[in-house]
């Protein structure tokens, strides 16, 4: 049986762009995984470029997740329920996925559903 090393995260960007404020999620490498960076809003139209870039960002099991919060303008339920469901995904496989530098109102969202306690958060920038 030929092994095959564990297929690296595309590094690029997915967008919708037919959406005015949708999401844009934009890749790259970093030494324990992936960073995702956000911009704009994650919402019920835009989950799906959250949810592609997740699931790319994931596909070698064992990495870590770094999703860039800090040009993510808002996030409605769908988008914390998306966060919550890649989170779990993640841990089943070894993974983790952590939170850098969420805006008060992204913020506030994590606070009130308790999802904080899902994350762990960093306030500075990615590496």
């Amino acid at each position: 049986m030929t092994r095959h090393p564990p297929r690296s995260p595309p590094v690029g960007s997915v967008t919708a762009p037919e959406q005015p404020g949708g999401l844009t999620a934009r890749a790259r490498p970093w030494a324990r995984g992936t960073v995702l960076v956000l911009h704009g809003e994650l919402d019920l139209d835009s989950v799906a470029v959250l949810r592609e870039a997740l699931d790319h960002a994931l596909a070698a099991p064992g990495t870590v997740v770094l999703i860039d919060c800090g040009d993510l303008a808002f996030c409605d339920s769908t988008g914390l329920s998306e966060l919550l469901d890649a989170a779990v995904r993640a841990r089943e496989q070894g993974s983790r996925i952590e939170l850098a530098r969420p805006r008060p109102v992204v913020r506030r969202v994590l606070e009130l559903t308790g999802a904080t306690d899902a994350f762990a958060l960093r306030d500075g920038p990615p590496p």
